[in-house]
Parts: C-alpha cells; sequence; structure tokens
C-alpha cells in the first residue's frame, strides 16, 4: 500500500492533464501528480525520453530494465518488461539484463555496443560518474546527441525509481491496462 494516498487526477489542472492524456491511468502517474507543476516536468521529460530520443528503442529499453533492476524497483521493471517485448526486445536480453544487478550483465545475448552501453549504465548508476576510459570508449560511438540521451535516461529513470520506491507505489492489476492502447501505440502519441 502507498505511502499516501493517490492523486484524484479528475482534480488534476488542465495542463497535467493534458499531459496524460491518453496514458493509462497507472499508480505512477497518480502519485506524481501531488508533485504540481514538477509533476508536468516530470511527465514531459518522460515523454521526450520515450518518444523523441534519438536512442534504437531496444538500447533504450535495455537501460530502463537495467537501471529498473540495479534500484530494486519491481513495478518499473514489470512496467518496461511489456514496452519491451512491445518494442520488440528479445527475452533472453531482457532476462539477461535483469540478471545480475550487483554482478554486471551476461555477454552472451548482447552487442559489443549494447554490452558498453550496459556497463556505462552501471557505472552511471553506482558511481555516478562513469571513468574517462569508459566514457571516451562510449563517446567514441555514439553521436553525441545518444550519449547525452544514455545519460538522460539512466538519470530520469533512477528518479522514476526512487518515487516509485519511497512512496512505495503500488502496481496495478491488467484490468488498468485493458482497454487502453499497446504500449507501443501509447509511446508513438504526441
Amino acid at each position: 500500500m502507498a505511502r499516501i494516498p493517490y492523486f484524484d487526477l479528475a482534480e488534476a489542472p488542465a495542463e497535467l492533464h493534458a499531459l496524460l492524456g491518453g496514458r493509462p491511468p497507472l499508480n505512477i502517474y497518480r502519485m506524481v501528480a501531488h508533485g504540481g507543476a514538477t509533476a508536468q516536468g516530470f511527465l514531459a521529460l518522460g515523454s521526450s525520453i520515450l518518444r523523441h530520443s534519438s536512442l534504437p528503442v531496444s538500447l533504450r529499453e535495455l537501460v530502463i530494465l537495467r537501471v529498473g533492476a540495479l534500484c530494486g524497483s519491481s513495478y518499473e521493471v514489470t512496467q518496461h518488461r511489456r514496452v519491451a517485448a512491445q518494442a520488440g526486445v528479445p527475452v533472453t536480453q531482457v532476462e539477461a539484463v535483469l540478471d545480475h544487478p550487483q554482478g554486471g550483465v551476461q555477454r552472451a545475448p548482447f552487442s559489443d555496443l549494447e554490452c558498453r552501453v550496459l556497463d556505462f549504465t552501471d557505472a552511471v548508476v553506482r558511481q555516478v560518474k562513469a571513468p574517462r576510459e569508459m566514457f571516451d570508449a562510449l563517446a567514441a560511438e555514439l553521436p553525441h546527441q545518444q550519449l547525452m540521451e544514455v545519460v538522460m535516461t539512466i538519470g530520469y529513470y533512477m528518479l522514476v525509481c526512487r518515487v516509485l520506491e519511497n512512496f512505495e507505489v503500488d502496481l496495478e492489476g491488467s484490468d488498468v491496462l485493458a482497454g487502453h492502447a499497446p504500449w507501443a501505440e501509447i509511446l508513438r502519441q504526441n
């Protein structure tokens, strides 16, 4: 049970209501709505990461899942398992990225780039600042925009996990998602 009551989305100001748009009534949104104007910024950044990032969707989802695993956020992992599946991320990669959150990811199902991004994710989550050689290797492979998007995705989803865990946001039943567009369609909406 959540530590504070969920916000009644029917009471949300027009700006926040517009940002929630066609999204399913997930508990994360019902909790974050308590943040007023900061909730609007939170939702806008999340929307931008999910809808407008230049990162390949599969790579973005692997990063999000890894952050969720490292932060011990079952809510985030559960939600993004669904998103990753609908984005076509192979189940072997999803399981591997969630395995061994304290000991690094296995190499087998991932490309060299995916391994470097996941190692970088581990370093940023655990140490805040990735070692110079790790940063430089990734910067040599990704355009500056994608490198920035990797760091922003890591940081944003660390925030999401901290909100979820500190407020003990409850995972919804599958009935909440019934009648709503699949995640892939929701993410394509503007």
